[in-house]
């Protein structure tokens, strides 16, 4: 799309580690993405602002930040395999996101590359109605052009690197078979728009034909569905062979949202500057530098700007455009545009920024007046939003639902992996520190914290892939050779029945009398929102007896109960599903939080020990692709791995397992999956969920993590 467009002179390729998008060490060297990057071009007449993601599994918060700021998205498949695991992770965020998308079958050169197959995938997996508006011109095998199936051309690509092709109409004198097949495929997606949008559906009527639209019209039908995601295009291409590039920009102009249409949610800024960040990244010259999806009004350099989701006002320094890694200083940055700001302490991604807190206010109310009610929430909020409405306990207000969708950012997700991490010495243990803090910083999926038993600090993150890349940063930018202890699982614990008990403390301590008596109990509660994990009991007695409840003992109380949950009582691991309820309270004056905090979790320990515990283990989606003739050995080994089989398909040659596999059992898995198919079979895996146990392989499970 660079080369093309004229921004840069010479194309790279992801084989010779040459790219513009992919310019991080590691991204070279293993030919994959693992940070996003942004990236600007004209294209007739437009411009199109582009951030490449990553597409494994382990790298899904980038995605995820990404999504956040986007109007449209292109999903890359590869056209010889359809719908792929990771490719149904994506499509659900997607959805979550409510981002119009357009389809790209890549790969078309390749020999078992099948269009009328990926089609059936998309409506089969992705539950989607798909509009194919291309079909593969190949001469004896060769992959040379498309047939656009609204204008019935042929567009055929000559050489010169892709930049030269030739467009010619079909006939039905020249092209016998060929202007048959298209026309019925023409035909099938008129039909297929028709029954979407009654635009068309009334045009068809009064013309009482298919066949006398014009392409605009078309065209414009499509773009409606598209938007509304009623339907999504589908087109064509090899990019390693320069077919089908172009012809995917012309696609992204016709059918994607322009930034220029602005969300609702943003339209309540006016002409006040709103923008949301999605990524943070540290740069040896430039400090830190925080990206900025502008959404209305514009940013200037140095200026002011107030985070509504921090309530706090920064200063911000110099002001860039990106190209990748390359950044170009500018005074000023426009609505619709990609900004890159550098010298803000507090702004993480997914942060929405504006110009002052009263503008901010100013949107809240105008936001608040245009809510009509909660059934508008599906247009407007992101996912966080949703689950933070739904996690409330009385119907909110329409000044609360403005304030929770102008100040939630993105969700992380839940790591399935842990695993130490040393300094070499104890002369680095600061630099260590720093780094990982701004790599935690640059990616929220990445958890650090610090083992309360042991003194070790520990990393949590999405897989093996994501803490190797983590150890190969620390060790090649911030120059530490840390060391990572063995991988260990991220394993839950939740209640198994329901308990209370009361704590009393009456001691003095340097002179002064610390006197307190509380009283809790804890329940099972699956599926809880983390928001709801702690309420205070409503029955008449227990609440005369909260109601003179301070602020600050509260915010202690709730220390506590956050500290005791971290270790469930069986392996030490955090409890999940589970509901503290505070039924009784009293304290004495003097009595300090740091004494009402550790009342609590000694309290709530005793709780928890006396109510019992199970181990729950990270289950995850696989999927495994592997030839027919390996197929037997595959299933048998997955049978040993405690595999959950859901079904099993034909792809061309290949069998596609899909099944919900223990994580405990995958460690490794690569290693073992190579040497079982002579190296033809791949896989992929995202988690699922936490699952309970047998006690046979709970008992293992904790021979395992406490080493007896």
């Amino acid at each position: 799309m660079l080369f093309y467009s004229g921004t840069i002179r010479s194309m790279g390729e992801v084989h010779h580690g040459n790219t513009v998008t992919d310019y991080m060490e590691q991204e070279r060297q293993r030919g994959i993405t693992i940070t996003s990057a942004a990236v600007s071009f004209q294209w007739n007449g437009s411009q199109i602002n582009l951030i490449d993601t990553p597409g494994h599994i382990d790298f899904t918060m980038e995605v995820e930040q990404s999504l956040a700021v986007l109007d449209g998205a292109v999903v890359v498949l590869d056209a010889s395999a359809g719908v792929e695991a990771q490719t149904l992770t994506v499509w659900r965020q997607a959805s979550g996101y409510r981002v119009p998308r357009l389809v790209y079958l890549n790969k078309m050169d390749r020999p078992g590359a099948d269009a009328t197959a990926c089609l059936r995938s998309v409506r089969e997996r992705l539950q989607a109605t798909p509009l194919l508006l291309q079909r593969p011109v190949r001469v004896q095998d060769r992959l040379i052009g498309l047939i656009d199936l609204i204008t019935l051309e042929e567009i055929i690509w000559t050489q010169g690197r892709g930049r030269n092709f030739t467009r010619r109409k079909l006939t039905e004198k020249d092209d016998e078979a060929v202007w048959e097949n298209s026309m019925n495929d023409h035909r099938e997606l008129i039909d297929t728009l028709s029954s979407l949008d009654d635009k068309l559906a009334d045009k068809i009527i009064e013309q009482e034909s298919m066949d006398n639209l014009s392409s605009a019209e078309i065209e414009a039908a499509i773009r409606r569905c598209t938007i509304e995601m009623s339907a999504f295009p589908i087109v064509c291409g090899s990019s390693y062979k320069n077919i089908g590039v172009q012809t995917l920009m012309d696609a992204v102009i016709s059918y994607l949202p322009s930034p220029l249409e602005c969300n609702e949610l943003y339209k309540s800024f006016g002409k006040d500057l709103s923008a949301r960040a999605f990524k943070v990244q540290h740069d040896d010259q430039r400090g830190v530098l925080t990206f900025l999806r502008l959404y209305s009004g514009e940013i200037s350099k140095a200026q002011k700007i107030y985070n509504v989701a921090r309530d706090k006002s920064e200063q911000g320094g110099a002001l860039y455009v990106a190209l990748a890694d390359e950044y170009k200083p500018v005074e000023t940055v426009t609505a619709g545009n990609i900004a890159v700001v550098s010298a803000l302490k507090a702004t993480m991604s997914g942060d929405l920024v504006t110009s002052t807190q009263a503008a901010a206010n100013r949107a809240k109310k105008q936001l608040a007046t245009t809510l009509a009610d909660s059934s508008q929430l599906d247009r407007l909020a992101l996912p966080s939003a949703h689950q933070r409405i739904q996690g409330l306990e009385t119907e909110p207000t329409k000044e609360e639902l403005a304030d929770i969708l102008l100040g939630i950012g993105t969700t992380a997700p839940q790591p399935v992996f842990l695993c130490s991490i040393e300094p070499p010495s104890a002369a680095t243990q600061t630099a260590l520190e720093t780094a990982l803090a701004q790599l935690q910083r640059e990616d929220p999926s990445l958890q650090v914290s610090v083992d309360d038993d042991t003194g070790q600090m520990v990393l949590a993150g999405m897989g093996e892939l994501h803490l190797e890349i983590i150890k190969e940063r620390i060790v090649r930018e911030y120059k530490i050779e840390a060391e990572l202890g063995p991988l260990q699982i991220a394993y839950r614990e939740a209640l198994q029945a329901a308990a209370r008990r009361a704590a009393a403390v009456d001691r003095s301590i340097g002179g002064q009398r610390q006197l307190l008596k509380v009283e809790l109990s804890a329940a099972p509660r699956p599926g809880l929102p983390p928001d709801r994990i702690f309420k205070l009991d409503k029955s008449p007695e227990s609440a005369a007896n909260l109601s003179h409840l301070h602020p600050r003992s509260l915010q202690a109380i709730r220390q506590g109960v956050h500290t005791a949950l971290q270790h469930g009582p069986k392996i030490g691991c955090p409890m999940v599903d589970v509901q503290v309820t505070l039924h009784w309270f009293e304290s004495g004056r003097g009595t300090s939080d740091s004494v009402i905090t550790a009342t609590v979790a000694q309290c709530l320990r005793k709780v928890l020990e006396e109510a019992g515990s199970v181990v729950l283990e990270p289950v995850m989606r696989l999927q495994v692709s592997c030839p027919e003739s390996h197929s037997a050995r595959v299933l048998a080994d997955l049978a040993r791995r405690r595999a959950a089989l859901h079904h099993v398909q034909l792809r061309h040659q290949n069998k596609i397992i899909d099944s919900l596999t223990p994580l405990s059992e995958l460690l490794g898995y690569s290693t073992t999956l190579r040497s079982l198919s002579s190296g033809l079979a791949t896989f992929t895996m995202e988690f699922h969920s936490h699952q309970q146990m047998s006690p046979h392989d709970e008992e293992k499970a904790i021979k395992d993590v406490t080493g007896f």
